[in-house]
Parts: C-alpha cells; sequence; structure tokens
C-alpha cells in the first residue's frame, strides 16, 4: 500500500461515518439549492461527487452492491461530462425499443443525459435495499433525491415519469418483504 493511499484511508476511517455522511449531505443541499435556483443541474451532480466517491468506498463486497456503488460513481462522472460537452444520443432510438429491463425495474429510454440520472436513481434505490449499513443507505438517499433534482432541472416532463417509477420500484419492493 503506497504511503498517500495509506493517508487517505486512515482519514477516513479517523472521521466517524456520521460526521462524513452529515458532512456530505451539507454538500448535496447546498448543490441542489444552487442548482434549483440557476436551473443548472451541473451543480448538483458536481456536489453529489463527495457522496458518490464515500459511498464507493463504504460500500461492503456483497452480491451487486459494492459493483452497484461503484457503477454509481463512474454514471455520475460519465452525465457530468455529458451535461458539459453537450452531448446527446437517443437510447430508444439505438435500442429500437422504449424501454429497457436494469436491476428489476423497466427504465424508460430517451436521451442520454437523462437516462443518467434515472439510472443513478433506480441503481441508488436498489442500494438502500441491498445494503445492511445505515450509512451506506444515507448516502444512497442523498444520490436519490440529488438524481430525481437532476431529472427534475433537465426535463420537468420526465421527472413526472421518473418518479411515478421509482415510488412503483418501492412499493413492489416493500410488497415482496425486499
Amino acid at each position: 500500500m503506497s504511503v498517500a493511499h495509506s493517508k487517505n484511508k486512515n482519514i477516513l476511517t479517523s472521521v466517524p461515518p456520521f460526521k462524513l455522511c452529515l458532512l456530505v449531505t451539507i454538500v448535496a443541499l447546498i448543490g441542489a439549492v444552487l442548482a434549483l435556483v440557476t436551473k443548472e443541474p451541473l451543480w448538483i451532480l458536481f456536489f453529489l461527487l463527495p457522496a458518490a466517491i464515500y459511498e464507493a468506498i463504504r460500500t461492503q463486497e456483497g452480491a451487486s452492491t459494492k459493483f452497484s456503488a461503484i457503477l454509481l460513481l463512474v454514471i455520475l462522472i460519465l452525465e457530468i461530462i455529458l451535461i458539459i460537452f453537450n452531448i446527446t444520443f437517443d437510447l430508444a432510438a439505438f435500442f429500437g425499443v422504449t424501454e429497457k429491463y436494469i436491476y428489476g425495474y423497466n427504465l424508460p429510454l430517451g436521451d442520454i443525459k437523462i437516462f443518467g440520472p434515472l439510472l443513478l436513481a433506480t441503481l441508488s434505490t436498489l442500494l438502500i435495499f441491498r445494503t445492511r449499513g445505515r450509512y451506506t443507505r444515507w448516502l444512497s438517499v442523498i444520490i436519490a433525491v440529488g438524481s430525481l433534482i437532476t431529472i427534475f432541472l433537465i426535463n420537468p416532463q420526465f421527472f413526472q415519469e421518473a418518479l411515478k417509477l421509482i415510488i412503483n420500484g418501492l412499493f413492489e419492493r416493500f410488497a415482496s418483504g425486499y
């Protein structure tokens, strides 16, 4: 283990998880307020990075949890790049279908910039139910809410569809006992 990696690991283990989660929550709230006031989704995405990074670090190996946490971080970074460079790509036209089944959810397809936050919300919801740690769940809630704010800012009409999809998924999870 390198000295730099060892120092980073010590910093994360020396600060109580509650304090780190509280800090990333405050950071995400600041990003959410800035994003909603300026109508610019990049604010919330940038301010979600600490939560996603800490989520990827904190999440323990599990059937799909560690992979999902790392995938969350990768998707978040890709979403930032897509928005900065104004990259558009119609996934529905590419796949020739209007929705795809991913992690137990039928996700509607469209512009790739709206699919990223939808996938973030879905994966973070999955982590809420598949992880045991309360801090990992806390981080997942932050990312889910931030993703919904992003969807709202990119496409307010799609927001209602995304919210309905996530709420239906939550009801199904509760009905099946997780």
